[in-house]
C-alpha cells in the first residue's frame, strides 16, 4: 500500500465527522444561514493567503525541479482562489478586508507554516495535502448529495467538484507518495501524523465557521 492510500485510511473517521457536521449538511440543503457562510468566507481568505505562502516555502525547500514548479502552482492557484473570493463573495456580501483570524484560522495557518518552513519538506508537504484532498472529497459528496434548485451557495459547490481542481488534488497525491518512497518508516510515520493532525484542523475549521468562533474578550 503507498503512502496516501495508509494515509487516507487513518483519516478517514475524520473525513466522515465533516461531511456529517452541520455546517456541510446545511450548506447541501441550502439551509445554512449566510452569517454562518459569511464568516467562513472571510476566514477562508485569510488562510488561502498564509497556505498560499506555506506552498510557495515548499516549493523553495523542494528536492526536484518538478515539485518546485508544481508547488510554485500551487501557490498561484491559492492565490488566485483567494482574488476570487475577494471578486465575487466579497462584493456580493459586502465583506471587508478588516478580518481578524478566528483561533482556529490562526492555529491552522500557523501550524502549516511551521511545518513548511521548519520541517522536513516531506512532512510539510504531507501537512498541506488534506487541504487539498479533503475539499475535493466534501466537494464531490456534497455535489452528489445537493440539491441544486436555488441553494445559494452552488457556485461554491461548483468550485470543489470541478474537474480542474480534481486535477490538482491528484498531482499533489502523486507527488506526496513520491517522496514518501524515499523516507524512512519514521518519516513516513511523521508525514502521516502531519497528514492527520491538518485533517483533524479542517474539521476545526468548519466547526468554527459554524460556531462563528470569536477570541475571549
Amino acid at each position: 500500500m503507498n503512502w496516501s492510500s495508509q494515509a487516507w485510511r487513518e483519516a478517514t473517521p475524520i473525513y466522515e465527522k465533516i461531511i456529517s457536521m452541520p455546517f456541510n449538511q446545511e450548506l447541501i440543503r441550502g439551509t445554512l444561514p449566510e452569517e454562518k457562510f459569511k464568516f467562513y468566507i472571510a476566514q477562508d481568505s485569510l488562510y488561502l493567503a498564509e497556505f498560499g505562502r506555506a506552498l510557495s516555502l515548499i516549493a523553495a525547500r523542494a528536492h526536484n525541479t518538478a515539485h518546485t514548479l508544481a508547488f510554485n502552482q500551487f501557490a498561484e492557484g491559492a492565490i488566485v482562489v483567494e482574488h476570487a473570493l475577494h471578486a465575487g463573495y466579497f462584493r456580493k456580501y459586502n465583506l471587508t478586508d478588516q478580518v481578524t483570524p478566528s483561533p482556529t484560522c490562526q492555529f491552522y495557518t500557523q501550524f502549516l507554516l511551521t511545518k513548511a518552513a521548519l520541517d522536513q519538506v516531506e512532512i510539510a508537504m504531507a501537512a498541506v495535502l488534506p487541504c487539498f484532498w479533503i475539499y475535493k472529497e466534501v466537494g464531490d459528496y456534497i455535489y452528489s448529495q445537493q440539491q441544486p434548485e436555488n441553494n445559494p451557495y452552488q457556485d461554491w459547490i461548483n468550485t470543489y467538484a470541478g474537474e480542474e481542481f480534481a486535477g490538482v488534488v491528484q498531482k499533489a497525491i502523486v507527488i506526496c507518495d513520491e517522496v514518501a518512497e524515499n523516507c524512512t518508516p519514521t518519516q513516513k510515520q511523521a508525514m502521516t501524523n502531519s497528514f492527520l493532525m491538518a485533517s483533524k484542523l479542517e474539521w476545526m475549521f468548519w466547526d468554527s465557521a459554524y460556531k462563528m468562533e470569536q477570541w475571549p474578550i
